[in-house]
């Protein structure tokens, strides 16, 4: 079961408490229970590995809200102290985390947010096959009203900007960039732009640069604020990458372009101006 800390017998809790910290009271066999959310850096390594592992896999299945929780903290720490033990379930794991998200107890959602994040850190890449159910959701819960879920789901989703490589995430982003929800939108723009920096320039080439371009311009008129100021940064971004490249490349076959031109041959008049317009105004501020 788990610890004094995390399920204790308590009054219910006034308005003022801290729901960043802590889940609003829920009934466990006629006690009220109280979920915290532990930080990464205060997960403790288990005493028996082996023992937990057994534990783990009973709990991955269970309906009990309080052990599914308790079972996801166990995946972070596996993902911190031991993540080659789940390596060969790490799809089992995913599915977990996934149904997690969908779970209408806010405890057990944020707690599979936190699950996600300490995935992401432990795996990168190697978690690329699982991840569009996984992707889906925490775009959907960092779009939703409750704002201790929503900043939770932008955190993991920062990790897996950070620890996820660009050539492979931006593929798995670019469809939610046309999502109807405007909030799915705007999240999906933000992480495409924060991952493109990561792109070297051959990966940036093998992408299309134009392709990256388009998206960007797509981006520039939507809903949301936060969307537009996604495709800007993404512009400028673009921008950079692209004089430096040209300034540099040696290879006399290749025909060169400036901004400019480059932006003239591959966009609309329209799109293009209104490329040069966010660039320009890059310049000057």
């Amino acid at each position: 079961m788990m610890s004094e800390n995390t399920i204790r017998d308590l009054n219910i809790l006034p308005k003022s408490e801290n729901l960043e910290t802590k889940e609003t009271p829920n009934m466990v066999n006629g006690r009220v229970a109280e979920i915290e959310y532990i930080e990464s850096e205060k997960l403790d390594d288990f005493e028996d590995v082996d023992k937990s592992l057994k534990m783990l896999l009973t709990g991955v299945d269970t309906k009990d809200w309080v052990l599914l929780c308790e079972t996801l903290n166990n995946v972070r720490r596996f993902s911190i102290y031991h993540k080659e033990a789940i390596k060969d379930i790490l799809e089992r794991v995913i599915t977990l985390i996934v149904k997690s998200l969908k779970n209408p107890r806010s405890a057990v959602c944020k707690t599979g947010i936190m699950t996600s994040a300490d995935i992401f850190k432990a795996f990168g890449d190697q978690i690329i096959e699982f991840l569009d159910p996984l992707l889906l959701q925490l775009l959907l819960k960092s779009s939703q009203d409750k704002r201790f879920v929503c900043e939770a789901a932008e955190k993991a989703l920062i990790a897996l900007t950070t620890f996820v490589s660009a050539f492979l995430l931006l593929p798995k982003l670019q469809p939610y960039l046309k999502n109807r929800n405007p909030r799915v939108r705007a999240k999906a723009s933000m992480c495409f732009s924060r991952s493109v920096p990561q792109l070297g320039v051959e990966e940036m080439k093998a992408y299309g640069m134009e392709k990256l371009i388009e998206i960007g311009v797509s981006q520039l008129s939507d809903q949301l604020p936060e969307s537009r100021e996604a495709a800007r940064a993404l512009i400028l971004e673009l921008h950079t990458a692209y004089e430096k490249y040209y300034f540099l490349a040696t290879c006399e076959e290749e025909q060169q372009y400036s901004w400019e031109q480059f932006c003239e041959l591959n966009l609309s008049k329209l799109s293009g101006q209104a490329v040069l317009r966010v660039t320009s105004a890059g310049r000057d501020s």
